[in-house]
């Protein structure tokens, strides 16, 4: 491994590092900003590639500020909080539009329009690692360290929402003082969007105790969750104590979640993204693929004379089945996105794409194309596969008559403080 290096900070890249480069290799180091001059210590180090963290930072960034959090760059929750929010901004719409033109061959030139949110108390979901910790060993509940299976435990946390939040604080306070069982090893809470419904679902190595034994435990610290679900992992098996789903009221509309259903995680930005998405289109027929619980079905359907909404995952399925129920011009498909293309054949004035962060497959995508939707709205949580699909849309293929052009880019911030980024893209059909 090669000794520590003095090197300045060139820009930022999609992953939360800064990029530089040293003796012909290039040079990958979190924590920084550009334009700093950093000393690095090698931790990877093959072929004119160095990983590496930050030993000292000689010359620090005028604009670099002091992060909130005191775990940040140990927790790997974060990524960006010694960057003030503006930069932040500013910096992630750089890496969109680089990542665009570097994988996609998408030379973006007009404006990419910012969604921005408040820098702190978004998050409405989250998921705690517990571990033992000290000696003698106690469990300990927390997030993960970066680039680590060890904890980096913790009972704050300034991204998430103040009810996720107190109940972070609850239960580290329960574990220090060995109210709960050593055997839990993870824990997923989601809240609605008054703080008032809570989800809580928790994975234990094997259960000593009954689930409502551990809920009534449970009660003890968290008092008010509203359903709780426990995972046996020894014995393979679910048990729930409660409806199994909160309501979440987004954009003029109540959303049943469940428990093991994808809803999004900011909530100061769901309404927002639901008018980006939908926008002013209208129509005979949209068609909702990934549609998860149908956050953007039910808006669809005041625009369009049919909506169809495809979700492919068994327990969101439900949901999104009934959420539906009281929108008669909406139809529900239980399958995945490819299965369902390759059997449709209607052309659709628009279709809503929000898949998970592997993007959409090639088949799909070619169907899509022989379809034929006048508009298309995909909506990323990856720029990489967001990049790799647009250019199989806007590609001039020989035996396809349809293609697309890109009418507008829209960057959501949907995960502040970290190198995750959200990107709405518009498409309309030329042909």
């Amino acid at each position: 491994m090669a000794s520590p290096f003095e090197t300045r900070i060139e820009k930022l890249v999609y992953g939360g590092e800064g990029l530089a480069h040293h003796n012909q290799s290039t040079v990958f180091v979190p924590y920084v900003f550009p334009g700093e001059l950093v000393r690095v210590i090698p931790v990877e180090e093959k072929k004119k590639f160095i990983r590496g963290r930050v030993a000292e930072v000689l010359e620090p960034a005028p604009e670099r500020s002091e992060p909130p959090c005191p775990r940040f760059g140990v927790c790997g929750g974060c990524h960006y909080q010694h960057i003030p929010y503006e930069a932040q901004l500013k910096f992630k719409t750089e890496i969109l539009r680089e990542t665009l033109a570097r994988i996609g061959r998408i030379q973006w030139t007009q404006e990419i329009k910012t969604i921005a949110s408040p820098p702190f108390g978004y998050r409405n979901r989250a998921q705690w690692a517990v571990r033992p910790e000290g000696a003698p060993p106690r469990p300990a509940v927390g997030y993960f360290q970066a680039g680590s299976s060890s904890l980096a435990p913790t009972g704050k946390c300034p991204i998430l929402a103040p009810r996720l939040e107190a109940t972070l604080s609850a239960l580290d306070e329960a574990f220090r003082t060995l109210k709960l069982p050593e055997s839990i090893r993870a824990i997923e809470c989601f809240a609605d969007e008054a703080g008032e419904g809570m989800l809580l679902n928790f994975s234990m190595t094997r259960m000593k105790t009954s689930a409502a034994g551990l809920e009534k435990l449970l009660r003890e610290v968290v008092p008010d969750f509203t359903s709780f679900l426990l995972q046996d992992e020894e014995a393979e098996k679910f048990e729930l104590i409660g409806p199994g789903y909160v309501q979440y009221t987004a954009a003029g509309f109540d959303f049943r979640v469940g428990h093991l259903s994808f809803f999004q995680v900011n909530r100061f930005l769901i309404d927002e993204m639901v008018r980006a998405v939908v926008g002013d289109a209208r129509g005979d027929l949209a068609l909702d693929l990934f549609a998860g619980v149908g956050l953007f079905s039910l808006p669809l359907c005041a625009n369009f004379g049919r909506v169809i909404a495809v979700e492919g995952n068994v327990a969101t399925a439900r949901d999104l089945e009934a959420n539906l129920k009281n929108h008669p011009i909406a139809r529900h498909r239980h399958t995945d996105t490819e299965s369902f293309l390759a059997q449709w054949r209607e052309k659709p004035d628009l279709v809503v794409l929000d898949p998970p962060r592997a993007g959409v497959t090639a088949p799909a995508l070619e169907r899509l194309r022989a379809i034929g939707p006048d508009q298309i709205a995909y909506l990323s949580c990856d720029p990489a596969t967001l990049a790799r699909d647009l250019a199989l849309l806007t590609k001039d293929v020989a035996d396809s008559a349809v293609r697309y052009t890109i009418s507008n880019i829209t960057f959501v911030d949907i995960f502040p403080q970290t190198y995750h980024i959200e990107a709405l893209v518009k498409l309309q059909r030329l042909a």
